[in-house]
């Protein structure tokens, strides 16, 4: 069958580009392989869907060319995203950062998109797996549910992350068929572990969470952090792991906002231990173990200046050399992907193949933790929908 539009991957990105073009009068057919579409939506923020931050500027994204997004971002932004839930009488919140979340489920904005998708004339095939795409004077797509055929070809396939829910390599593919430089996908947003000599050290303090300030490259993130039977995870680490590559170090700062010499340094005025007097600061069992690791813990009025400078100097940068990260199963996005050099910033489209658009998280884009992601969903798709 023929179509305006063909879009393979009926996620964010992918449905939001369908609602877009057939806003416009297009005829849509949106590929999608699961069952049904949004599964990656359904499962976000615990349920709930952190669909748009209000505070989304260019640095909250990461690319080879991280100014690539500019245009769209500028073009599609959260005041617009937020009208369309409003429109739609979804009640949410801001839980922190400038987090917004459904009041109720994730499942409300697939039911969103689908409303307009419906009311646009989007067609949606579920079930369907492309087996390979071609190119004469139209792209067509070689399905299990038959053959179609388009003017404009749309990969909104996503990354590799959460493999369980259907995560492929299939975009690279078509990306690659056509010629296109991909950027070496990585786990981001994600766990990340510790060699056996660490894990061993630290493995007591399984479960225990803590506010820090953890830097990494120039990049810098104060949220909590969490100590895991693996590794270390919580919103600081799922954010610096997007920038921290293998071999590198991370320094944490254990007392962010605090002048930790200088907290020593009157905590030699009184009775205090080391360990108590971090207690006031950090969870006890943290604080306790960190002592027997890194100082003794002795009445502080019994350390030399130049012992209390010491240990203020590994509170406040505190290194830690992760062995890795826990994989594609449990990253939250995808980082690298379509190489931006290859897209137009403003269309979405392959330079080198006319008709030929990427959005979503299969390019080279990838947003900070808090739902910047889905506003690059939501900015490329609309991009792309305006073109296509």
């Amino acid at each position: 069958m023929k179509y305006d539009v063909l879009i393979i991957g009926g996620g964010a990105a992918g449905l939001f580009c369908a609602i877009e073009a057939g806003k416009r009068g297009r005829s849509v057919l949106v590929l999608e392989h699961a069952a049904r579409v949004g599964k990656k939506i359904a499962v976000s923020g615990g349920g709930r869907c952190n669909f748009t931050n209000l505070h989304t500027t260019l640095e909250n994204f990461l690319s080879a060319n991280p100014r690539f997004c500019r245009s769209a971002l500028a073009r599609y932004t959260p005041e617009d995203f937020i009208a369309l839930v409003e429109r739609h009488g979804i009640g949410y919140h801001e839980k922190k950062l400038g987090q917004l979340f459904c009041d109720g489920s994730s499942r409300q904005i697939v039911d969103l998109l689908l409303g307009e998708c419906e009311q646009a004339g989007v067609e949606i095939k579920v079930d369907c797996r492309v087996s390979r795409v071609d190119r004469g004077s139209d792209f067509v797509a070689h399905t299990n549910q038959g053959t179609f055929v388009a003017e404009s070809l749309v990969v909104a396939s996503g990354g590799l992350s959460i493999p369980k829910i259907g995560a492929t390599d299939f975009g690279y593919r078509i990306a690659r068929q056509f010629g296109l430089k991909v950027v070496e996908p990585r786990p981001a947003l994600v766990p990340l572990t510790l060699n056996p000599a660490d894990l061993h050290r630290l493995n007591p303090l399984s479960g225990v969470s803590l506010a820090a300030e953890v830097v990494c490259r120039g990049a810098r993130f104060e949220e909590n952090i969490l100590l895991t039977h693996r590794g270390l995870s919580g919103p600081a680490i799922l954010q610096i792991s997007s920038y921290w590559q293998p071999g590198e170090s991370l320094d944490i700062n254990l007392l962010p906002g605090l002048d930790a010499h200088q907290q020593l340094i009157d905590g030699r005025r009184g009775t205090h231990t080391l360990a108590t007097l971090l207690t006031e600061y950090l969870p006890r069992r943290f604080a306790q173990t960190w002592c027997e690791t890194h100082a003794s813990s002795r009445p502080l009025n019994q350390y030399s200046s130049k012992e209390i400078a010491e240990i203020a100097a590994r509170l406040q940068q505190w290194r830690i050399d992760p062995s890795g990260t826990e994989g594609f199963q449990k990253a939250e996005v995808t980082a690298g992907g379509v190489d931006t050099d290859e897209l137009s910033s403003k269309t979405m489209e392959a330079k080198r193949a006319p008709g030929l658009f990427f959005i979503g998280e299969v390019v080279d884009v990838t947003g900070h933790l808090g739902g910047y992601n889905f506003q690059w969903a939501w900015a490329s798709g609309f991009a792309a929908g305006q073109y296509v």
